[in-house]
């Protein structure tokens, strides 16, 4: 998984019903754009997180 500073990150619910948890990548461990990520979540929580396989990148358009 690559990414850049502005990417969206989706992680997807783990149950039925449950919606997915969005946030936009605030900065980058690694100058090649691996994980882990530093994340600003919808809910204006931060945080670091090393993504699963239930997540997956929206790259923005530049």
């Amino acid at each position: 998984m690559i990414a850049q500073v502005g990417d969206r990150l989706v992680v997807k619910g783990k149950h039925v019903g449950d919606g997915n948890k969005i946030g936009v990548i605030t900065r980058l461990r690694h100058e090649d754009g691996s994980p882990p990520y530093e994340v600003r979540w919808e809910d204006g929580h931060t945080g670091l997180i090393f993504p699963g396989p239930e997540t997956h990148v929206e790259h923005i358009r530049e």
